[in-house]
C-alpha cells in the first residue's frame, strides 16, 4: 500500500535537523496527507518568514543547511514535502515511482501549506523560495494568491527542457502512453533502481561532492525517504505546467516581485525557456551564477556565498555580505 505522511524529521551526524523544528501533517482539500516543518530563528524578533519550496524528488532534510543559513539570518523558515515524495504521503504503490496525475495537484499541497501551516503560526513579510519543479508551482500560486508572497526567488526554476529535440521527444512519448492508461507507469529513462546509483563523477547537480555525498547518505540511511525517476503523468503533467508558464497571457496579472537565478553550467532545465519566460514578467530579474550547476544551494561555498548574496540583496530586512559580487553573478538580461 503507498506510504503516509511521517510527522518526524531524520538527520545524521553530518546533516543533523535544526533545533526547535516544529514538525505537522496536513491534510490537502483532497485527502493527501503532506510532511511540513517551521524553524524559527535563534534568537531575537524575526524579520519574517521564507517559505522553501523544493524540487522533484527533493526533501526538507536535503535543506537543513540553507534552513541554518536562513535561521541565522533571523527568518522563520517554512518547508513542505510535495504529495509523492519526502516525508509526504506516496501516490502509488511502489514508493519508489515519482508520480503525479496532474501538476494542478500541488497547487493544492501549497493552499493547505500556506492557510493552515505558514499564514495562521509564521510572522510577515513572507517570502518564497522555490528551485526547480518547486519553481513553477510557486510562481503559479503567486499568480493566483497575490497577497501570499512579499517576493518570490526562483532557482533553476522548470519553465523547459534543454535540447528543443529532447524535450518534443519527452513531451511525446509522455503524452501517448499516458492517454494509453499507462501514466503511473516509469518513463523509459526513469526506473526504480536510477534514485539508487549515486555517483558524483558525471553528475548533473552539483561540483561539490561533499554534499552531494550528503544527500545520497541522508537517502541510504533513511530510505523511505527516497523516490526515483518520474512517471509518464508526471512527465505528461509538466509539460502542462510550463506551457501555463509560457502562455502569454500568464504574466499579465502577476504583482509579486521575482528574482530568477540560473547555473552558468546547467543541464537539467532550459536557461532559454527561463529567458523568455522572465522577459515577459514585468516583475522578474535574472541573475546567473558563474560556475555553478543545476542545484546552486548544494554548491561549493563560493558559489552558494553568490547565491546567498543575491538573496540578502532582494529580500528586505537580511544583513546581505556587501553588494553582490561579480565574480559570482551577473545579470543575464
Amino acid at each position: 500500500m503507498p506510504r503516509d505522511a511521517c510527522a518526524e524529521l531524520f538527520g545524521i551526524p553530518e546533516n543533523p535537523v535544526p533545533e526547535g523544528a516544529v514538525v505537522e501533517v496536513l491534510t490537502a482539500e483532497d485527502g493527501v496527507r503532506l510532511r511540513a516543518a517551521r524553524f524559527a530563528p535563534p534568537a531575537g524578533q524575526p524579520k519574517g518568514t521564507i517559505c522553501l519550496f523544493q524540487g522533484r524528488a527533493e526533501t526538507i532534510e536535503k535543506y537543513f543547511e540553507t534552513i541554518e543559513d536562513l535561521r541565522a539570518r533571523g527568518f522563520v523558515v517554512a518547508a513542505l514535502d510535495w504529495r509523492g515524495q519526502g516525508g509526504s504521503a506516496r501516490l502509488t504503490r511502489d514508493p519508489l515511482k515519482g508520480h503525479i496525475p496532474h501538476f494542478s495537484h500541488y497547487q493544492r499541497d501549497i493552499k493547505v501549506f500556506m492557510e493552515r501551516f505558514v499564514l495562521p503560526e509564521c510572522p510577515a513579510p513572507i517570502f518564497g523560495l522555490a528551485h526547480s519543479m518547486g519553481g513553477p508551482i510557486a510562481l503559479i500560486a503567486a499568480q493566483r494568491h497575490f497577497t501570499w508572497f512579499e517576493r518570490l526567488v526562483l532557482l533553476a526554476p522548470l519553465f523547459g527542457l534543454p535540447g528543443l529535440q529532447m524535450g518534443r521527444t519527452a513531451r511525446s512519448i509522455a503524452r501517448t502512453v499516458t492517454l494509453l492508461g499507462l501514466g503511473s507507469f516509469f518513463m523509459p529513462f526513469g526506473n526504480r533502481k536510477r534514485i539508487l546509483q549515486r555517483v558524483f563523477e558525471g553528475n548533473l547537480l552539483t561540483s561539490d561532492q561533499r554534499r552531494f555525498l550528503r544527500t545520497a547518505a541522508v537517502l541510504t540511511a533513511h530510505p523511505h525517504l527516497r523516490i526515483s525517476g518520474p512517471t509518464n503523468g508526471w512527465i505528461h503533467s509538466a509539460f502542462g505546467a510550463m506551457d501555463i508558464i509560457s502562455a502569454r497571457q500568464f504574466p499579465a496579472s502577476l504583482r509579486t516581485p521575482v528574482l530568477i537565478l540560473t547555473a552558468a553550467y546547467e543541464g537539467i532545465v532550459s536557461n532559454a525557456a527561463i529567458t523568455r519566460v522572465a522577459r515577459r514578467l514585468r516583475t522578474a530579474r535574472v541573475i546567473s551564477i558563474d560556475g555553478a550547476r543545476h542545484e546552486m544551494l548544494m554548491e561549493r561555498d563560493a558559489i552558494r556565498e553568490g547565491v546567498l548574496a543575491a538573496v540578502d540583496a532582494f529580500i528586505p530586512g537580511t544583513d546581505p555580505f556587501a553588494e553582490a559580487d561579480s565574480r559570482h553573478h551577473h545579470d543575464a538580461l
